[in-house]
Formats: C-alpha cells, structure tokens, sequence
C-alpha cells in the first residue's frame, strides 16, 4: 500500500483492488491499508466488513515512499488492539529508521517481541526477514508470528549490492532491508527449507524503471516477480552445493509448504483452484529486461542473462 499517496483508506483499498483486478481477474488480492495516523480503530472495524486483510507497517523513511510511515508504535496500540479483535494481520517492515542499515533489522526485533506480548492474539507477519537474529526471534515467539523471506535474500549478501569494500557493488540487488552476511543468507535458507510453516515465501518484488535503479541513490527494490519461484529453486540448487543444504532435505513437501501451503494457511486463502506448477530445468534464462507494449519504461529482473528453471502451469 505504499503508493503515491498511499493507500491509508478504506476506499482506496477497494479502489485499487478494483483496478488490479482489471489487471487480472483470476488472481485473488488480499489488501492491506497503509499504517498512518489517519488510520483508526473504526477504520480497521470498516476495513474488515469490506474484506480488506490487513494493515502494513513501514517505518518513516526507511524505504520506497515511507516517508508517511510510523515513528511511535506506542500511538497505534488502539489500532493494534482492533486489528487482533477483528481477526486483521499485521505486516511489519521490520527495521529501525535513523541507523545503521545493517543493524537496522535486529534494532527491530525488541519492538516484535512487544508487540507480540502486548498483542499475542494479533497475527503479526515479520516481512522480508533478513538476518540470522530475525529468524531465531520468529521462530522463539508463538504462532501467531510468522516471517516471510524473499527470492532474492535467499541468495544476496551484502557485497551484492555493496561491492567489497563498498565499492563497485550492483545496484539492482539493493533493497530495503539491505541483504546482510554469508552466515545471515545462510540462516534463511535453512529456514526456508526446515518445513517449518512460520517461514515462506513473500517476494517484496519491486519494478523500479531502470534509471531509478541506477545513479548514486539507486531505489530500494529487487524485481524477482517473473521468476521467483524459479529464483527459489536456484538458492536451494545453490546451498546444496556449497553444503549450507543437502538434497534430501528439499522435498515437495517442503517446497510446496514455502512456496504456497504454508502462507495460504496463515493467510486462510483456500486453494479454491486446485492448480498446480511444473518445474524443469532446461535452457531458460532470465530477460535482461521487461517492458509493456507501447511504453519506454524498462525493468530489469534480478539476475539478468543467468540460466533458471522453467515452469508452467499445469
């Protein structure tokens, strides 16, 4: 929900659904409103009798157009108590403004384990996690505290997009939280593969047009959409080799669990379609760009020109 301007109402919560539903028909969206001080506990009351799921946080100005985004947690307690009433979840970019963007997570993590004391009933989704510390404070907390890990953390570490040194790094695989240590990828590829149902996948794909991905203040974002899960795959292919996972451990189970079961279940967005994906590993490889007919606007996809599965819907 963070557009410009983002999307702090009812209406416009429905208005946008309406317009991505145009889009495409046959994806369900579940919306969520923009956390602001606009936002009250009668708007979450409303919210929920339109259908709307739930509620993101993003702290002001930590990322792309958050600028609007909280500074006390303490002020929406009221909103908080109305969402675990009326059964809403809680997204939360989870860091800290203000501080080292390497610590900017972990500066987090006390304010997750308030927020579940205070709140335990809340379902609280800890989105885009990336780092060792966050996944072990997910998986100490109860169950109504999950984390999502995207495509790209799976594989990304902090000389990606930093350079050595930080130097010469790729500016399309800086995002917000930044991608941390070999040992923190290390942590989310475990969990990920652990058929734990409090980790899945949530891919925060962002198609920033190429020039705002490039310059000196390139935009917080990494597009993995057309390719995420296939990008999945590739980071287990990956761990296996280099010893972080062994091919055993990723099973169909597995996979399905974190790539679609165990989200729809926290989630409860029944699988009403009954449709299934084939993976296969042949000559694909990724776009080097993606662009819409009749427009100059070009999105370049996380590892461009590199070879990745090919799936199809069956």
């Amino acid at each position: 929900p963070n557009l410009v301007p983002p999307v702090t109402t009812v209406e416009r919560a429905i208005d946008y659904r309406g317009r991505l539903r145009a889009l495409e028909p046959r994806v369900t969206f579940l919306m969520s409103l923009y956390l602001h001080p606009s936002v009250t506990p009668d708007t979450i009351r409303d919210a929920k009798r339109a259908g709307v799921t739930g509620v993101k946080s993003y702290p002001a100005g930590v990322t792309t157009n958050s600028d609007s985004g909280v500074v006390d947690y303490a002020a929406f307690y009221p909103v908080f108590s109305a969402m675990q009433e009326e059964d809403m979840i809680l997204n939360l970019h989870g860091e800290v403004p203000g501080v080292d963007v390497h610590t900017a997570e972990q500066s987090f993590l006390p304010v997750l384990v308030g927020l579940n004391e205070r709140f335990p009933r809340l379902r609280i989704v800890l989105e885009h996690c990336t780092s060792a510390a966050a996944v072990e404070t997910v998986r100490s907390l109860g169950p109504s505290v999950v984390a999502t890990i995207t495509a790209h953390h799976l594989s990304v570490v902090v000389d990606d997009w930093n350079g050595k040194d930080g130097g010469g790094g790729d500016p399309f695989c800086f995002c917000k939280p930044v991608a941390k240590t070999p040992a923190d990828r290390d942590a989310l590829l475990r969990a990920a593969a652990s058929g734990n149902p409090k980790f899945f996948l949530g891919t925060d794909s962002a198609p920033h047009p190429a020039q705002a991905k490039r310059g000196d203040k390139p935009a917080a974002g990494v597009f993995t959409q057309p390719y995420a899960t296939q990008l999945v795959l590739d980071a287990f292919e990956m761990a296996c080799e280099t010893g972080v996972l062994k091919g055993e451990d990723i099973t169909r189970e597995v996979l399905e669990g974190f790539l679609s079961k165990f989200g729809r279940a926290f989630y409860r967005a029944p699988d009403t379609r009954d449709e299934r994906i084939v993976l296969e590993r042949g000559d694909e490889k990724i776009v080097d760009v993606v662009r819409r007919d009749g427009s100059d606007v070009e999105v370049v996809p996380f590892r461009r020109g590199r070879n990745t599965w090919t799936l199809t819907w069956a």
